[in-house]
């Protein structure tokens, strides 16, 4: 990537660079860089069932959106404009999972737009994933509560099934959770953050590996923990390194 994109993206997030002090220090400095989307392996976007055939997979997905679309399943259908699925690949070794929709969120049909999203670009891009390519971003719920409040438990149940299809569909190999209500309620707990972040956690049957790090809107509001997060997407990015890294080993074996 060039010094001067590169440079963009931390700007954005609000990470500085800074020069090692010593050679053996400036030789691993790179690691903490950001990289380019095409560094992602290639195989990241490979089908891990080849029995199911790319045509049967595009009709699940279909027919999870309309189901999202037209669900009645919680009151907040009576009062948003649409459901919101998700964007990304439909398959895809990286899912970001957000809180739920916002007003533009309620409106484009698309989650993490506006300043929030444009910020989470930021922050994927700093780490080589783009939602365009190579990561899958959707919400816990999939319709806006009203003036943005904080999900009810009723509203998590009804809709924590769709995200379980979302996942067997996309096959993902890491979760990245970013805020605290997304957290809590993807992993049934109610610590906080703090306590949260820094270390690796498991969803679901197949127990996919998930990292916790802050809601990009909270950090346009307190730019101060921007550093933290920087820490957390490089810890995302070394536990998916691994993950992968232990893949390829174990096929040459």
């Amino acid at each position: 990537m060039l010094p001067a994109r590169r440079q963009q993206y931390l700007d954005a997030i609000g990470i500085e660079l800074f020069v090692r002090r010593t050679p053996a220090q400036a030789v691993q400095a790179p690691t903490f860089a950001a990289v380019e989307p095409a560094s992602v392996p290639a195989a990241a976007a490979s089908v891990p069932e080849a029995a199911v055939e790319e045509g049967q997979v595009a009709a699940q997905w279909q027919r999870l959106l309309d189901e999202v679309r037209g669900c009645r399943l919680c009151p907040l259908h009576a009062t948003r404009t649409q459901g919101v699925l998700g964007v990304g690949p439909k398959r895809s070794d990286w899912l970001v999972i957000g809180e739920a929709p916002g007003a533009e969120e309620d409106r484009r049909g698309e989650p993490f737009v506006g300043a929030a999203g444009q910020l989470l670009d930021a922050m994927l891009r700093a780490i080589g994933l783009d939602r365009r390519t190579n990561v899958y971003i959707a919400n816990v719920l999939k319709s806006r509560p009203p003036n943005n409040r904080d999900p009810r438990p009723e509203e998590v149940e009804a809709c924590l099934p769709y995200l379980v299809r979302q996942i067997r569909l996309l096959q993902p190999k890491i979760m990245l959770a970013v805020g605290r209500i997304a957290a809590q309620n993807l992993l049934g707990t109610d610590a906080p953050l703090s306590r949260l972040r820094g270390r690796v956690h498991h969803f679901g049957e197949q127990q996919t590996p998930l990292v916790v790090t802050y809601h990009p809107a909270y950090l346009l509001r307190t730019p101060a923990d921007k550093r933290k997060a920087w820490e957390d997407l490089k810890f995302a990015r070394s536990v998916y390194q691994q993950l992968t890294q232990g893949a390829t080993d174990g096929n040459r074996s």
